[in-house]
């Protein structure tokens, strides 16, 4: 990486970092920051709700490592229509019985764009989710350059989602995407043009996002601009980020969780990952600037290529890809 590029990916740090809010707790506890114009309180880390219905991980165990997060202060769980055909969404469905749904900002995702599959997926959701209202609902995988204008056509996702709202079966409503920021962009515009500003949004901010096709640098500002919750994913790249040997899981999750965001999602399939996450979230301070300076310049020249981010350079992350009958 040329060193004038890698100074540009600094300097837009150093903005960014000014931007951080505090995040608020009492010695042991997790702190919680806002979520943007909701006026809501979130813990900085929140579950994933991929690996939650991952083969490998038994019913009971992912029942168990749902329920220790909330009971250790975790409030934020994240979750989609689609991860392990449904199977993730009904096993926190099933965590979430004995009182503890009222301890949960409860989270989760729909692919579906047309009138028909967007009502249908919802329905889905609240029914394998056990519950009458879904806290924040998200339209999954907006990555596509034809996506918003799609999501606000008469009837469409949107429009279902506001409808939605007014019955209390949602309370906010956000969209998700991780291919690329200019997408993101055209987004939150086309929701700007039609009156609209949404209440969340996510996007795969760590380590190498910051020097290719980077959603931290493009997309953040605008996003704080609007005041939206802002919801960083991929904090380890799916894992790939690893592979680069630049980098160690805390430090990734250290780094991501020290922008300025409301909080940082990330995936659990053992109480082993759990646990190091609720360490490093109760003894949280933000890493300081210089020290996330240091780690992008370790991170430079493996990220260049976005070798580390398949989600943006190819479909393999690409659940809709899959399926297309639901985007109509």
């Amino acid at each position: 990486m040329e060193r004038r590029d890698f100074l540009k990916s600094a300097a837009a740090l150093a903005a960014l970092v000014a931007l951080r809010e505090e995040a608020v707790a009492a010695p042991g506890e997790i702190p919680r920051r806002t979520l943007g114009r909701t006026g809501q309180s979130v813990s900085i880390i929140g579950l994933g709700g991929y690996h939650i219905g991952a083969p490998q991980l038994s019913e009971a165990d992912a029942i168990r490592i749902i329920r220790t997060g909330l009971d250790s202060g975790v409030n934020f769980l994240d979750n989609c229509w689609d991860y392990n055909d449904g199977e993730s969404e009904r096993r926190m469905g099933l965590a979430l019985r004995d009182g503890y749904r009222q301890k949960a900002f409860l989270m989760t995702k729909i692919d579906g764009r047309t009138p028909a599959a967007a009502q249908k997926q919802l329905e889905d959701s609240l029914r394998r989710l056990q519950t009458d209202h879904i806290d924040l609902l998200q339209i999954h995988e907006v990555i596509r350059p034809a996506d918003p204008e799609q999501a606000f056509r008469p009837g469409y996702v949107v429009d279902v989602l506001k409808q939605a709202q007014k019955a209390g079966k949602i309370r906010y409503i956000g969209f998700t995407g991780h291919k690329s920021p200019e997408i993101h962009l055209s987004m939150i515009e086309t929701a700007d043009r039609h009156n609209f500003t949404f209440d969340t949004v996510q996007m795969p901010l760590n380590v190498m996002d910051a020097h290719y096709d980077s959603f931290t640098t493009k997309v953040l500002p605008v996003a704080r601009k609007h005041n939206m919750g802002i919801l960083g994913m991929k904090p380890i790249g799916n894992g790939l980020i690893l592979g680069s040997n630049t980098a160690s899981a805390v430090e990734c999750l250290h780094y991501a969780m020290s922008l300025p965001v409301s909080l940082t999602i990330t995936g659990c399939d053992s109480m082993q990952i759990l646990n190091q996450a609720l360490t490093l979230a109760r003894s949280f301070r933000p890493m300081p600037h210089e020290a996330m300076t240091a780690l992008l310049a370790k991170t430079a020249n493996a990220a260049v290529a976005g070798q580390y981010e398949k989600y943006k350079t190819s479909n393999m992350f690409d659940g809709t890809v899959h399926n297309p009958q639901y985007l109509g």
